[in-house]
């Protein structure tokens, strides 16, 4: 299952350049309710983009396979963790993560590390393709197995990125591509699993130091770090990056920024939902 509106075989050639993996300490501890120790975990990275969060969990857990669809992303991945998948700790698959191959019951535990809004159902408001892909995580998630998915919540688009507020329609596109917590906590637990308290991350930012270049929408390398920038189109870009140089021009950016990313605290910009697949 490939993104239709982010041409990921370009972007991954400088996608860690801007993206970090955030989250990890809350990542652990939602694996830790995983039916087994959490060093010898088999975990899968459903749609594993360049690596960064199967390398973050490979010190801690016993095996990984990564799973994506898209070949450039996979290749800088490999490169990146080549050490570890010659001395078997990692194993690549391309494929999509609604029709993976693996048998039933294979993993201990599932991580979906800001994939679920790539997943295209159209206008679809009950998101059909989304919850097929639920289901073959149940399929081959263990008894008392545990789902991890790291997503946006509806109010951390809106207050949780200070950039957005320079291409409004394409913030709305981008929210109506994320499913809101509530419905996707309906949507686990139709498929088998048991929820547990959502942990939003509230200080880390996704971008890492970059996120605070308040000149980076001007940089295509920097807006390739969010594919929010994929949903405005050329014409929402140039007034964007008119923008910020009027304010940069008038001495008003760092204000502006520092207002706008006020908001940020106590929202945050993820959260990671996890929920334990009921044992027979």
């Amino acid at each position: 299952m490939m993104s239709k509106y982010e041409d990921y075989a370009t972007v991954s050639k400088a996608y860690d350049e801007t993206r970090v993996p955030i989250g990890t300490e809350i990542l652990l501890g939602c694996l830790g309710a995983a039916g087994a120790p959490l060093a010898d975990i088999r975990l899968l990275d459903a749609g594993c983009g360049t690596g960064a969060y199967s390398r973050a969990m490979l010190g801690h857990v016993g095996w990984v396979d990564a799973v994506d669809l898209n070949e450039g992303m996979l290749a800088v991945a490999r490169a990146k963790l080549g050490p570890e998948e010659a001395a078997g700790r990692i194993a690549f698959h391309q494929g999509s993560i609604d029709a993976l191959p693996f048998a039933d019951e294979t993993f201990d535990a599932a991580m979906i590390n800001q994939v679920l809004h790539h997943i295209e159902d159209g206008a679809d408001p009950a998101f059909p393709a989304l919850a097929a892909v639920i289901a073959e995580m149940a399929r081959v998630l263990q008894p008392g197995g545990v789902l991890v998915i790291n997503s946006c919540t509806h109010e951390q688009l809106h207050d949780g990125f200070w950039y957005y507020d320079l291409a409004a329609e394409a913030r709305e596109a981008c929210v109506r591509r994320h499913i809101s917590a509530e419905r996707l906590a309906a949507m686990l637990t139709a498929a088998g699993f048991q929820m547990r308290p959502p942990a939003p991350a509230l200080d880390a930012v996704m971008q890492g130091e970059a996120y605070f270049d308040m000149t980076g929408p001007l940089s295509e390398d920097w807006r390739k770090g969010d594919s929010f920038w994929a949903l405005a189109t050329d014409e929402q870009v140039a007034r964007a990056e008119a923008r910020v140089r009027d304010m940069q021009a008038a001495g008003t950016l760092e204000a502006w920024f520092q207002g706008r990313d006020e908001r940020r605290e106590g929202v945050g910009q993820f959260t990671f939902f996890s929920a334990v697949k009921f044992t027979e």
